[in-house]
């Protein structure tokens, strides 16, 4: 593992550091920010997984994050959103290939060799930084942004017993019903729909919920609502009698904005789960 930079940012720091990756079969960034009680002991883990066309830079230098983890006393990891090279396959479409792996194990040509972020991000990620940074690995949350949401609350469901709380701001959240899904399962996952169930947050929520509590906005003004489908994964959610909340909020976009104006309020819900 080699350092890319670390930066000092309310007393604690931001770094960037890349790996190489056996899981995705190469060099793999991501950014880890440690407030200032990670200098004498372990702190608890908040994951921050980004959207479609993101990098672990975006919501590292957008989203404001680095404030509340610091008063609070927690970790943030950000990974990238896919692997990356000149020898791992792309696609010209922003929704595919390269910054679109969707937390998915491609199983179908091109994309099977490298693209396999669902055990990267659940399995490789996790053992680094639990070998190599002042975390305990027994006190995680996740979090994230679009796809980044659609991860986070697919990874919970899964590993419930790994997250203390999920939290997402507007997930891809019926992706087996949405272009935004439909398109990239069939090229990671193949033609049995069968095989995408097990990556979509509402039908998760219908089958087996999440055992903690749940957090998701949704802004009303969202230019990609109709992809998105917020409503069937508010409708399983209530089907399910989940601990949770879920907040249309008026006027918001999908934006960064959007995020960084409720960050706060989704910080301090992960750190009362985590009992900060």
């Amino acid at each position: 593992m080699k350092t890319l930079s670390e930066n000092r940012v309310f007393d604690g720091v931001q770094g960037v550091y890349v790996h190489p990756s056996v899981t995705c079969g190469c060099e793999m960034t991501f950014a880890l920010y440690l407030p200032p009680e990670a200098a004498h002991s372990k702190v608890p883990l908040l994951w921050y997984l980004s959207g479609l066309t993101c990098t672990h830079e975006n919501a590292m230098t957008k989203a404001g994050m680095q404030k509340y983890a610091a008063e609070l006393g927690m970790a943030v990891c950000f990974p990238d959103t896919s692997p990356r090279g000149a020898d791992v396959a792309d696609d010209k479409a922003f929704d595919l290939g390269q910054g679109a792996g969707f937390y998915v194990d491609a199983s179908q040509a091109p994309w099977d060799p490298h693209f396999r972020m669902w055990s990267y991000v659940t399995g490789e990620l996790p053992r680094l930084i639990g070998d190599h940074f002042p975390v305990e690995m027994d006190r995680q949350s996740i979090t994230g942004h679009s796809m980044g949401g659609h991860g986070a609350l697919t990874v919970a469901m899964r590993q419930a017993e790994r997250f203390a709380s999920v939290s997402a701001f507007a997930p891809i959240a019926n992706p087996v019903a949405s272009d935004w899904g439909r398109k990239q399962f069939t090229a990671y996952l193949g033609n049995d729909e069968a095989d995408w169930a097990a990556h979509d947050s509402s039908l998760l929520m219908r089958d087996h919920g999440f055992d903690g509590p749940v957090l998701i906005d949704q802004g009303t003004s969202d230019q990609f609502l109709d992809l998105l489908r917020p409503e069937t994964l508010a409708e399983a959610m209530a089907a399910r009698r989940q601990d949770g909340v879920f907040r249309f909020q008026k006027g918001y976009d999908h934006s960064y904005f959007f995020m960084a104006t409720f960050m706060e309020a989704h910080m301090a819900f992960h750190a009362d789960a985590l009992d900060l």
